[in-house]
């Protein structure tokens, strides 16, 4: 049988991931949102701003990474709960790497975008 300090702290883990996930969400609107403010701006002030990159196109992938951490964190947990509960230790250890991967992976495409969208 697992310790409840244990379960305890693989619970606070999995809040750690989903916390992290509704925060990808909430930068992915705001960076879908930023592209329609600049068209706004430049439709006030009577500059027409052309954009370079489809920003709502990359929020929506960082709003879909978040949906996709928080996903993880949850069938991650429940597996990590249940191996605690069978007595046993192993727990791996490729799932945050991959996650922190793909991670670094979509931040370099989205300098990639934005220094592009700068070179035009």
């Amino acid at each position: 049988m697992a310790d409840p300090k244990d379960l305890l702290a693989a619970e606070r883990t999995l809040l750690s991931w989903i916390r992290t996930g509704i925060a990808l969400m909430g930068f992915g609107f705001v960076v879908s949102r930023f592209g329609l403010f600049l068209r706004e701006l430049g439709r006030v002030s009577g500059h027409p701003v052309t954009q370079h990159f489809d920003s709502a196109m990359i929020g929506t992938l960082v709003v879909g990474a978040g949906v996709v951490v928080n996903l993880w964190a949850s069938v991650r947990h429940r597996g990590i709960a249940r191996r605690m509960r069978e007595g046993h230790a192993d727990i791996s250890q490729a799932g945050p790497i991959v996650v922190g991967l793909a991670s670094g992976v979509g931040g370099v495409l989205l300098i990639g975008a934005m220094l592009r969208a700068l070179s035009h």
